[in-house]
């Protein structure tokens, strides 16, 4: 006589219980109060973020990550997440037991995250949540815009923004560079160098520089034609 294993027939049983299983709801969204400025100032950090990882990563923008399937109230909305290597996707929450952790998450301070505590609390949830790379921007601290953070150990740990090479992505292979905007004030960027200067473009800016760069080719284009027709001209009143 056969014996089916236990497992494998369990596995095909239909059982009567006394309730619905009650599926975890995670919401989409929450409404919480947000600035044209900080709107803008994520924005074009997601854009240009956006852009240049088109095809290899995931980004997302102000939207709910959960690590705990169990439990929707252990969540965060940074600013800008990305983790690479996976297909990209327009998310309604990203849930880590589904897509992984993001590798990088950046918060850009709002009135509500400003006190200590609350920034306290932020940074575990981002240590349990295993986010490799945290930035924090606040365009109203005096002396300290720009704070950065690694996963050491199962610890997050700021940086030393003094020592050589600290404001590098890690992430990304990029550098946080902060520049000062006409109308925004301090703003959050990356760039491909250390001094700041080899911006990554926003989609905006990057149709710019492609309008400017065609309006120049053109211009040089239309300078040689002159200069052709006025050498035959030349040579024509020399002969």
């Amino acid at each position: 006589m056969t014996l089916s294993h236990p497992a494998i027939t369990a596995a095909k049983r239909e059982h009567a219980y006394l309730r619905r299983p009650e599926p975890r709801h995670f919401p989409v969204e929450a409404p919480v109060p947000e600035t044209l400025r900080h709107l803008e100032l994520r924005t074009a950090l997601y854009l240009s973020i956006r852009l240049e990882l088109r095809g290899r990563a995931t980004v997302s923008s102000d939207q709910f990550v959960y690590w705990d399937p169990t439990d929707p109230e252990q969540c965060l909305a940074p600013d800008v997440a990305v983790r690479l290597g996976t297909p990209a996707a327009l998310l309604d929450v990203w849930k880590t037991w589904e897509l992984g952790a993001p590798e990088l998450a950046v918060e850009i301070v709002s009135e509500h995250d400003r006190p200590e505590q609350q920034e306290t609390r932020k940074l575990e949830r981002y240590r349990r949540a295993g986010v490799a790379e945290v930035v924090r921007f606040d365009t109203e601290h005096p002396t300290a815009k720009l704070r950065l953070f690694d996963l050491r150990g199962g610890d997050l740990v700021e940086r030393d923004l003094g020592a050589p090479d600290a404001f590098h992505c890690d992430t990304l292979g990029l550098y946080w560079t902060v520049q000062e905007d006409a109308e925004l004030g301090p703003t959050l960027r990356l760039a491909r160098d250390p001094s700041g200067k080899n911006l990554l473009p926003t989609p905006e800016e990057a149709m710019q520089a492609e309008r400017t760069a065609k309006e120049a080719e053109r211009a040089a284009k239309e300078e040689a034609l002159l200069r052709v027709r006025e050498l035959e001209a030349e040579l024509s009143r020399r002969r």
